[in-house]
């Protein structure tokens, strides 16, 4: 089995008086610490690291989480979009289905999930936030103080995006609650005052934090580039062209990231923490600790079978419509789409008769590390959330957006750059964009990202901020309400727990 980096800075809540010293990794996958594991090395805390790292690797674990990462996440941000169907058995999952239909009541579980998911990452924030200001033992490093409070405020950050994009309206908590029940009493701001502190946590993070880590210590950890491009997604969210062009370019120029790993390796395990890598949540597994430090994130959408082909639960399949909108010859359709009795990447023969005819091949474990930690289910899988195409294509985006020649040239510059990597040595296929119309190009660059970014848990946003989810989503035969399926239902039993403080959605 090949060997790639070590990761030894696992993300996983720990308590600092049960810390042991650990002898230094070998560089195996399968001798890879727990992340948020001291060595001797790095104890008491590493260098460039610092006091505060308890609080912020326990707010990282939480993105890995079942209710951060799981069926929830999944189903949001996939199953609802015209690139995916819910998958698996006609009757399993049925909290999935109801969001695949847009028949989703206010007592969906995995709404519920999100909502428990993303306020807790903002609690554990909070709670970074608070003992940096708190910290007044001059022995402090002033650079971790600053480092900490940066990547709180990028998770933040991030946790509030994902709230404010699902429900809207969300209470808006800033500071440690001593008193649990008032914490539950906040009243729901409007989405611009939640992103008012997006912005601000992303831009004191995208200032702040450094421009890499040690990767044989700290991959995965959050960087100058995972804030600036975040904040380029708000930015376009927002149709802030002229900001979120800045923003994105920030990233182009930190000279960090390119698009030197092919497209079939990214979601590879070797491919991980490559230089197409923003940001991406960690997860780990060995012979003794398979699932404890990984995430289900790969297991729920694996290949639903028997015998060797018992993958995972065979959710957030790969949708018709999607298979039919790539470009004749488009090498990345074959490294999204796994079809039942075809060839996964890695060489192996799919069988036949299985519940789905397609599966999402982007999540799909490499058969040597399946062996080798004789477990199916690819907890050790990390999950993709920035790339640096993404970046590029967000460039693209707004520059057309923004308008001018010079503009026009630039987003073609990005836009072909991702479709020279995608097309690889192979001739006459994904020829470069040529066309300057701004309205043609916008349609074309949306296309790119569809394509570039499958299943990657941004489609339902994009047809969301370009307003045309409707349109697309009941074209594809899906139960989707203007005005009201943009947003998730505010969970039933927060309303109870808030004592009805909390006021639902629109249509629910």
């Amino acid at each position: 089995m090949k060997t790639f980096n070590n990761k030894n800075f696992c993300l996983m809540l720990f308590s600092i008086a049960a810390i042991t010293l650990l002898a230094s990794c070998k560089k195996s996958f399968l001798d890879r610490d727990p992340q948020g594991t001291y060595t001797s090395d790095t104890y008491p805390y590493p260098k460039g690291s610092g006091p505060f790292d308890s609080e912020i690797f326990a707010t990282y674990d939480i993105l890995r989480s079942y209710d951060a990462s799981g069926s929830g996440f999944i189903a949001a941000t996939g199953i609802r979009s015209d690139d995916a169907d819910k998958g698996s058995t006609p009757t399993d999952g049925p909290t999935s289905l109801e969001m695949d239909n847009f028949n989703i009541t206010t007592s969906n579980v995995l709404a519920n999930d999100l909502w428990r998911g993303y306020f807790n990452i903002v609690n554990k924030s909070n709670i970074v936030l608070d003992k940096v200001a708190k910290d007044l033992d001059p022995g402090t490093p002033a650079e971790s103080k600053v480092f900490a409070e940066a990547e709180a405020k990028f998770l933040r950050g991030y946790a509030y995006f994902m709230l404010v994009r699902l429900f809207g309206r969300v209470p808006l908590i800033d500071k440690v609650f001593d008193d649990p029940v008032a914490q539950s009493n906040v009243a729901q701001s409007e989405p611009a005052a939640t992103y008012t502190l997006i912005e601000s946590d992303l831009q004191f993070a995208g200032t702040n934090l450094p421009l890499s880590w040690d990767p044989s210590k700290f991959p995965g950890r959050a960087t100058r580039g995972a804030a600036n491009g975040l904040l380029a997604k708000v930015y376009l969210t927002r149709q802030n062209w002229a900001a979120a062009q800045s923003a994105a370019n920030l990233v182009i120029t930190s000279q960090q990231y390119n698009l030197s790993t092919p497209y079939d390796d990214i979601f590879k395990e070797t491919g991980e923490n490559s230089k197409e890598s923003v940001f991406e949540i960690q997860a780990t597994a060995n012979l003794t600790e398979k699932r404890s430090f990984g995430s289900q994130f790969a297991s729920i959408q694996g290949v639903r079978g028997t015998g060797i082909w018992n993958l995972g639960w065979g959710f957030n399949i790969p949708s018709p419509q999607l298979e039919g909108t790539y470009e004749t010859g488009d090498p990345r359709k074959a490294r999204t789409i796994l079809y039942a009795g075809g060839t996964s990447v890695f060489g192996e023969v799919v069988p036949t008769g299985l519940p789905n005819t397609r599966y999402n091949h982007k999540v799909h474990s490499n058969p040597a590390t399946r062996n080798a930690l004789l477990d199916n289910f690819s907890y050790w899988m990390n999950i993709r959330i920035l790339r640096y195409a993404d970046v590029l294509l967000m460039y693209a985006e707004a520059a057309n957006e923004v308008g001018g020649t010079a503009n026009t040239t630039a987003a073609l510059d990005a836009l072909n750059s991702v479709r020279k990597r995608a097309r690889g040595t192979t001739p006459g296929i994904l020829p470069d964009i040529t066309v300057t119309d701004q309205a043609q190009l916008r349609e074309i660059i949306r296309h790119e990202r569809r394509v570039e970014l499958a299943m990657e848990h941004e489609r339902f946003f994009d047809l969301v901020r370009w307003g045309i989810a409707g349109q697309v989503l009941q074209n594809a035969g899906k139960n989707f309400v203007t005005g009201k399926h943009e947003l998730l239902p505010i969970p039933f039993a927060q309303i109870e727990i808030s004592k009805g403080v909390l006021k639902q959605n629109f249509g629910y």
